[in-house]
């Protein structure tokens, strides 16, 4: 019998077709880079070190502060006394005497008062003589601080330097002067009985029938004789007087 030949089967292998992708590269866009503008650098100031105040220790500075302690002493009570009253003495006179060979005394001045006293000023008064007011200056000029019972010796010399009267007055004692100028000079009392309010050039006649008295005129700011004084005189006023 005839030998039957198998049929041979022939195998493809299949074939794999890869395909290599193409990387294709792409070119980056070029970057144009910009230059930066040069920016100016200032300088700092130099600073100027102060030289640092030295602290002083808090242990020295205790010390300098803490007080030193004292020791405690009781306080005593208050010791009352009473005060001591003192006597009055009697007001110092000075004795003199006069040409007429009277013994007069004035009040010695002890105490010095400082607080400033203040007075009213005088006025003229138109009614009046105006050589009055002439007698007063020429007194003022005349006046001598150191004189002793020439008061109304003073007084006549101003009267008669001013023309306010034409003879001199023959009365030695002040307190004599107001009867001396009336009855023989025209002089008038005045309605006064303040010595601050008479008025410029008006005389003034002060004493009793036991004093020798004083006589003084009336200025702007005071009163004068024989001497200045801002006050009258402490004698009692017999009268103002004054020549129309």
């Amino acid at each position: 019998m005839p030998q039957t030949s198998e049929p041979q089967m022939v195998t493809k292998e299949p074939q794999v077709v890869t395909k290599e992708k193409q990387t294709i590269a792409k070119e980056k866009p070029t970057v144009t880079t910009k230059e930066m503008p040069s920016v100016a650098t200032k300088r700092m100031p130099e600073l100027v070190s102060k030289p640092v105040p030295q602290v002083v220790k808090k242990e020295t500075a205790q010390k300098i502060m803490t007080p030193i302690s004292e020791p405690i002493r009781p306080i005593a009570p208050k010791a009352t006394t009473t005060p001591i009253s003192e006597p009055i003495r009697p007001m110092a006179h000075y004795s003199f005497k006069t040409p007429e060979g009277k013994r007069e005394s004035v009040q010695v001045i002890t105490h010095y008062y400082p607080n400033q006293i203040v007075h009213p000023l005088a006025t003229a008064d138109k009614h009046f003589d105006p050589k009055l007011l002439r007698a007063a200056s020429i007194a003022e000029e005349r006046a001598h601080a150191h004189s002793r019972s020439l008061c109304w010796h003073y007084v006549k010399e101003a009267l008669l330097a001013s023309g306010v009267i034409d003879s001199r007055p023959k009365s030695e004692l002040a307190r004599d002067a107001a009867y001396d100028l009336v009855s023989n000079y025209g002089f008038k009392k005045l309605s006064v009985r303040d010595p601050f309010a008479a008025p410029i050039g008006s005389v003034l006649v002060y004493g009793t029938s036991r004093s020798v008295g004083h006589v003084e005129f009336r200025t702007k700011d005071g009163f004068v004789s024989d001497f200045r004084s801002p006050t009258p005189s402490k004698r009692p006023l017999i009268g103002v007087y004054a020549k129309l």
